[in-house]
């Protein structure tokens, strides 16, 4: 018997992928938990695995479609064995598709317990179903319908009891004028506008769900950029004279693991910017889960590095750089992009200096660094040249306080001009000297 393969809710409240590349053909032998096809999926990239053994019967869906949860993405079954006759054999009993994690079913449209109670079984049911002039159909047929232009309604059905099957549902589609047919499937697209001619392109993929998120960070919330400047000549000194010393280990040492242990610093003295706010709570987060922004060739990807109050320096740079290096490649892990409590964002390597970072919706701040330059300025009544890296905070004024965003962003500073305080582990009264 066939096997239809839907695509399964892989959570996290993911309802759609991408098709990116299909591993078999149809026409070939697989085996069960071998890979088929690669599926784009909220800024990751996932494999899935056959659920049976067989032949592909049917593929539906070419490579850069988009695909739903439930959507029956490959048909697997016996070699020479009709998908259209499997179809028809499986509308006649409950249509399941193992997911990766638990199983999909295609539920009645009907979930009240109790009126699942009252309603009569069996032969009883369908009479008094029809007698009520509903439409027997099982949701698959019900959805082929609206698929093919087909009224459901105006259908007789030719299965047991009345009920609408695939078959009837294809033979009025069958019967519909040619040029109905054709006015339904062709969609015309302009390419020009009243100034020129223009490239029309799908919003999906990662763009698609950096376009959701930013939408929901901004109108969910009450958002400010405060921005002030951050002497970091000697950090840079710190960095300089420990590179060579990381990259002997493998590890590229850039600015942002230093960043990343100031700022839960200042995380651990205003513990507001390190929450979420759930309807009428405050949800103050007792873990420090840093989400570090990667520029990809398809947009902005955030993974998170866990814990990072529990790791060294040289730790947080080894997995950021493992984490960009999975994330440009489509390879990264989903929970590698989830639970971030706080996120850095930095555009210095590209130029610029503040910016208006949008926080990574549910959280409610971020901090965004910008290009570090040479500056003159006044130290000790004297002109000298400093290190100055730009940041802009942005933070959900509901949640935090002007006066508390300003106070996190002045001990940001004060930890990365003199770094020392937290590489040594010292705190602020603490200084040495």
């Amino acid at each position: 018997m066939a096997y239809d393969f839907r695509f399964p809710d892989i959570g996290e409240g993911l309802v759609e992928g991408i098709v990116v590349e299909w591993k078999v053909k149809e026409g070939d032998r697989v085996e069960e938990d071998q890979d088929i096809v690669d599926i784009e999926t909220e800024k990751a990239v996932f494999t899935l695995p056959s659920p049976a053994a067989g032949t592909v019967l049917k593929i539906n869906y070419r490579e850069g479609d988009t695909i739903y949860v439930g959507d029956i993405i490959i048909t697997i079954g016996e070699a020479g064995e009709e998908v259209s006759k499997a179809v028809a054999r499986k509308e006649k009993e409950k249509v399941y598709g193992e997911a990766v994690v638990g199983v999909l079913e295609e539920a009645p449209e009907e979930n009240n317990e109790y009126e699942k109670k009252k309603r009569p079984a069996g032969k009883e049911a369908v009479a008094e179903e029809a007698s009520k002039g509903k439409v027997l159909a099982t949701p698959a047929v019900r959805k082929l319908a609206r698929e093919s232009g087909v009224n459901i309604s105006r259908i007789k059905g030719t299965g047991k009891g009345g009920r609408v099957t695939a078959g009837d549902v294809k033979n009025l589609a069958a019967k519909k004028p040619a040029a109905v047919k054709e006015k339904k499937e062709i969609k015309q697209v302009k390419k020009y506008d009243m100034y020129g001619y223009i490239t029309r392109v799908p919003l999906k993929g990662v763009k698609k769900v950096v376009a959701r998120k930013m939408s929901e960070a901004v109108s969910n919330a009450a958002l400010v950029t405060h921005q002030d400047d951050a002497d970091v000549t000697h950090l840079a000194e710190i960095r300089e004279a420990h590179k060579e010393y990381a990259k002997k280990k493998g590890v590229k040492l850039t600015y942002i693991p230093f960043v990343v242990k100031t700022v839960i610093e200042g995380l651990k003295k205003y513990a507001y910017l390190n929450s979420t706010l759930e309807g009428d709570e405050i949800v103050l987060k007792k873990y420090f889960n840093i989400g570090v922004a990667v520029d990809t060739p398809d947009g902005v990807i955030v993974p998170v590095i866990k814990g990072a109050d529990q790791k060294a320096v040289l730790d947080i740079a080894k997995e950021i750089g493992e984490l960009a290096g999975k994330a440009r490649q489509k390879k990264i892990d989903i929970a590698d992009l989830r639970g971030g409590s706080f996120t850095i964002t930095n555009v210095g390597f590209i130029g610029g200096t503040h910016f208006t970072p949008i926080p990574n919706h549910p959280e409610v701040a971020i901090l965004g660094l910008g290009r570090i330059e040479d500056r003159p300025v006044a130290r000790e009544g004297k002109v000298v040249v400093r290190k100055i890296m730009p940041l802009s905070l942005t933070f959900d004024h509901r949640v935090v306080d002007g006066a508390d965003a300003a106070r996190f962003v002045n001990t940001v500073k004060e930890y990365l001009e003199d770094p020392d305080l937290f590489l040594v582990g010292l705190g602020p009264d603490k200084k040495p000297g």
